[in-house]
This record gives structure tokens, sequence and C-alpha cells, in this order.
């Protein structure tokens, strides 16, 4: 299971205090030394900021981007709960939310619009082992996938201090690992690791509230789930069965019918889908690579490229808004890989 690896890993980094870059073979344009074990990278909607969520320092590093060559620089990390595994800012991009694993809860962020530095406020309680934070396209709910309690925690957010407000609790499958919203804020889908599927959800637009909708089969332990930018289509990136699920989504009803599943290297970790809705990516977190596809419009099928390396277990990746960068969280040389994208064929440099 990936939660003991994970696990394991973070006792073997205590004793070794891995920080420096090389574990993985990493050949990316260039990589980063970052917090211990980060677990999530995300890039700020304005693509000024870049946060990763560090697992082992318990922790918020913070990147300024720099524009026309993509380079990360750090600045002061933000305290988080205990294990953040997850990071997400708002659309607006003055707020920022992480999942803390072994204290369930949510730590919440104002953000600097200047500097990019995170000012924590108070932080919420979520469900047992959230696995992963999500912010709506609207900027007014949030949603974190709740590992051990299998439910999605829903929470409102004040639109003057990003403060969260806790809403009703829904049953996901068993161990929800990641929950991803349609770029309309319509639906939303909740990635179940041992019951191997995907749960599909309507949103309340007033409340935020989660509406269950039909479960679809996805491969063996779905981790991560991903909607393209046109709202059609919905992936879906398999740890156990080394593949990425493809599916049509249903823009009435959120529903998603299978398209042909199309491998991916070993252990697949995490989705970006470039923000034109041509590219996707998947890190992968046994091989040390990712995965480079292009997207067919109509049908939303995956025809791969070339990979490219990573660092060592690399467990997330993030496109910047412009589509011009591409940054990949290595959780086992902590370290982040920076890539430029070619934007005609989606390859990595």
């Amino acid at each position: 299971m990936k939660m003991e690896l994970r696990l394991s890993a973070l006792a073997l980094l205590s004793v070794l205090m891995i920080t420096a870059c090389g574990g993985g073979g990493d050949d990316s344009s260039s990589a980063l030394v970052t917090g211990t074990s980060p677990a999530s990278i995300t890039v700020a909607p304005l693509g000024k900021f870049a946060y990763a969520a560090n697992w082992g320092s318990n922790d918020i590093s913070v990147y300024s981007i720099d524009s026309t060559t993509g380079s990360l620089t750090a600045k002061t990390p933000a305290a988080a709960g205990v294990n953040p595994v997850s990071v997400a800012v708002d659309p607006s991009g003055k707020f920022a939310y992480a999942a803390n694993y072994s204290s369930n809860s949510i730590s919440v962020y104002k953000i600097d619009a200047t500097t990019g530095a995170l000012t924590a406020g108070t932080a919420v309680a979520a469900g047992t082992n959230p696995y992963s934070v999500t912010v709506d396209p609207t900027g007014q709910f949030v949603y974190a996938a709740n590992w051990t309690s299998n439910d999605i925690s829903v929470y409102k957010i004040d639109a003057t201090t990003g403060a969260l407000t806790a809403g009703t609790v829904v049953a996901a499958g068993t161990n929800p690992a990641f929950i991803a919203i349609d770029p309309f804020g319509k639906f939303a889908y909740a990635a179940n690791w041992s019951s191997n599927n995907i749960s599909v959800y309507t949103i309340d637009n007033t409340t935020g509230a989660l509406t269950a909708g039909t479960v679809v089969a996805a491969g063996t332990n779905p981790v991560f789930v991903a909607v393209d930018p046109s709202g059609k289509f919905a992936y879906a990136a398999n740890w156990g069965s080394n593949n990425i699920s493809v599916y049509t989504l249903n823009t009435t009803t959120g529903a998603l019918t299978a398209g042909a599943a199309v491998a991916a290297g070993t252990s697949p970790d995490a989705i970006a889908i470039d923000p034109f809705g041509k590219f996707a990516y998947a890190a992968n977190w046994d091989s040390n690579s990712i995965s480079v596809y292009t997207i067919n419009s109509t049908t939303g099928a995956l025809t791969p490229g070339t990979a490219v390396a990573a660092g060592g277990n690399p467990s997330s990746i993030a496109v910047d808004p412009a589509g011009k960068f591409a940054y990949a969280a290595n959780e086992a040389d902590s370290t982040i890989s920076v890539y430029t994208i070619n934007t005609t064929t989606g390859a990595l440099q």
C-alpha cells in the first residue's frame, strides 16, 4: 500500500536525512532542494508562486517562479500540521489550504499577493487521515478526501478571510485518496484506492454539499483523478495496475463513461493536464519518471509521448497556468524537478 511505503520512507529519511538531489537520477532541466519528503506541489493561479507540502518536515515550502525560465526561488516555509500531504490554492490566489494526514486537520493560510508568503489562520478538523485537499473552481468550497474514515469533508470558504466552515460530510469508497472538481464547479470525483473505483457527486452551488451519483470502475488502486479544462474528460491514475483510466464526462449529469485505459510508468501517483487541454502528465512513483501524453480533443484518448526522468519517487506533478512549465515533487530525495514544456508537442525538457 502506498501509505505504508510513505511511512516507511519517512522512517528511513529520519535516519539518513536525505536532502540532496540525485537519488532518482533526475535529468530534468533543474531540480531544487525543498523540505523533507514533498508529497504535493501546486502552482498559484497567476503563475507567480508555487507551494509544496512537505510530509517529513511538517511545513509548506514557498517559491517564487521566474516567468521566463520557470525556475523556482525558495522563500520562507510556513508551518503546517503533522504530515502535510496535499496543498491547494483558491482561484483568486488569496488563500491556501493543506491537508495534514496525521493531525486530522486542514491548515488555512492567507497568501501575500506580492511575496507569496503564507500567514496561518485557524486550522479546521477533517476526517481521519485527510489525504488531499481541493478548492472548487468558483472559490467557494474546499473538499478533503479522508483516507481512513472513508469520506469527504465539505467546507465553505469565507471570501474575506479564507476561513473554513464545515458542512455535511459525505461517504466515499474505501480509502479515498483524491477529489477533483470539474472546471464549472458542478461535479466532483473521488479516487477510492481500496475499492478500485471513482465516486461521482453533484455539487450544490449554494452550500457545496455533495450528492452521490453512480460509481464507476477504475483500475487497481486509483490514487488520483483529474478533469480536463473543457470539462469533457476525466482521468484516473491507477497505482496498482500501472495505467491511466480515461473517461468521457456527461456535462449534464456528471456521469463517467470509461474509454480505453493507457499504460503509464510504475505506480502512477498523480496526473496534471495543461491549461489548454492538449497534454497530460503522470508522475510515476516507482519508475522515477514522468509520462507524457497528447490528448485527443474529440475523444479524450491519450497518446503516449516520450517519458522523462524525475527525482526519487515523484509523488505530484503540476503545470503552470500559462502551460509553459511543469514541476514534480520528488518525495524520496526531497527535491522539486523543473521542466520546460514544448507547447507544440507537450514534451518536457
